[in-house]
């Protein structure tokens, strides 16, 4: 009997978190899904890299193959998803570049080859590109339905399209398929989502189980699963969770800033600040150093926090070098560090790029930034019309409410972002809290 997106083990639906980068991150997640070209057959390529190998190790091994058959398909790919793998590890979107470079070179011999289409739509969806990742998505999944990597960049692409019905429909399929951690992690994310947080652990469980194709896939969710019991105030199972992401993948930089998360949960900032000092140090993406920065401000050290603040809008702008688009990430950025009437302009233009509930957060918390909280609102419901039980979510809403004079709404939306970690952000946390003595 099929799996089903209602049975279990409820091994799908239920639905950034909001784990930062969320459902894009998830595009390079290899599983061990069988090679989505199949002329010629893997075996017969030269210089296979070693099983375990390195990002770099098989990055010199997919070169040698493109080098060796430089009219063979399968070894352009290869080399795209390695590319786009060590983005993950580095943060260095230059990489992009690169694979976008060999996805091109491997598309001009081959303008039809799924692999390579796969590649490109999962690299549009790295940068956001979302609806470009969508059109390569259906272009090979309706060429060829029983491949399960395009699968992945359907999904994702639908999920951030705001279009999570179809979405639903085409996850159950790629789950049909053969279930494995990249099925599994977005089942999790997909139920997350949706409000089912018991639902998203027990993916999460699974998909570490079922094992990636390199080391930091697997940290990679286990560093997810340490999100899930943070956001539930479960310190201690979150602090495991992390610990095991940093044995299986030693240095893992997101799961040391959750590590600092954790510290910061238990009242110990400063060890906080000088874990996240040390990340930031290997891997300055703009959310973790965001993170950072809201550690410094809680702690009262204001000039550190500015100068954190500052490097971050540095990033974003490599980022956006690299072909990133960070409209939704910078609009909440703005709208909390910076100019409100930038993160209204930004927050319009995720929205009309991708109608999803998280830039419906963005557009909602800009707008009440900008001294116009009952527009505000009307989008934070939008955020919110899964049943999303994100923190972050819920605080905006709060708050958009509470400053359009819905106390009603306040005290519901904060007592929710409180209820299953009281100190969900060393920032925001006592902000809702104060709030919320103040409506009672």
């Amino acid at each position: 009997m099929p799996l089903s997106l209602n049975t279990l083990p409820r091994v799908l639906l239920s639905a950034i978190a909001a784990f930062a980068i969320t459902a894009a991150a998830l595009l390079t997640l290899r599983a061990g899904d069988p090679p989505t070209v199949e002329r010629p057959s893997f075996s017969s390529l030269p210089s296979q890299p070693r099983p375990g190998a390195s990002t770099d190790e098989r990055i010199a091994a997919y070169q040698a193959i493109v080098k060796a058959r430089p009219r063979t398909a399968a070894g352009y790919s290869l080399l795209a998803g390695a590319y786009t793998q060590k983005v993950r590890e580095t943060g260095d979107a230059g990489f992009y570049t690169r694979a976008q470079g060999i996805i091109e070179r491997g598309l001009s011999l081959r303008p039809t080859d799924p692999g390579l289409l796969t590649e490109r739509g999962a690299l549009a969806l790295s940068r956001h590109d979302f609806r470009a990742g969508l059109r390569d998505g259906r272009a090979v999944t309706a060429s060829d339905p029983t491949l399960r990597r395009p699968y992945g960049v359907l999904v994702d692409a639908l999920v951030e399209l705001g279009r999570y019905e179809e979405a639903g429909r085409a996850l159950q399929h790629m789950v049909d398929l053969g279930p494995g951690l990249a099925a599994y992690a977005r089942v999790s994310y997909f139920r997350e989502l949706n409000g089912d947080i018991a639902g998203a652990r027990e993916a999460l469980d699974l998909a570490a189980s079922a094992g990636g194709a390199s080391a930091e896939n697997v940290a990679y969710v286990q560093t997810l699963l340490g999100n899930l019991e943070f956001g539930d105030g479960r310190l201690a199972q979150a602090r495991r969770a992390y610990r095991q992401a940093l044995a299986r993948f030693p240095g893992y930089v997101p799961a040391r800033v959750g590590l600092a998360r954790v510290d910061n949960a238990r009242g110990r900032s400063g060890a906080a600040i000088l874990r996240l000092r040390s990340a930031v140090a290997v891997l300055p993406l703009p959310e973790f150093l965001t993170a950072l920065g809201d550690a410094e401000l809680a702690a009262g050290r204001t000039e550190a926090a500015r100068r954190d603040y500052a490097v971050v809008r540095a990033q974003q702008r490599l980022l956006a070098a690299g072909g990133v688009n960070t409209d939704v990430e910078l609009a909440t950025f703005e709208a909390d560090h910076g100019s409100p009437a930038r993160a209204v302009d930004l927050a319009r233009g995720a929205w009309r790029s991708a109608p999803s509930v998280r830039s419906a957060d963005a557009l909602g918390w800009a707008l009440a930034s900008a001294g116009r909280p009952r527009e505000g609102l009307r989008w934070a419901r939008r955020s919110l019309r899964l049943g999303s039980r994100d923190a972050m979510f819920l605080y905006h809403a709060g708050m958009i409410a509470r400053a359009a004079d819905r106390p009603d709404l306040a005290r519901r939306w904060l007592s929710a972002a409180l209820a299953r970690n009281a100190r969900f952000s060393p920032l925001y946390a006592p902000r809702a809290a104060r709030a919320l003595r103040a409506l009672s």
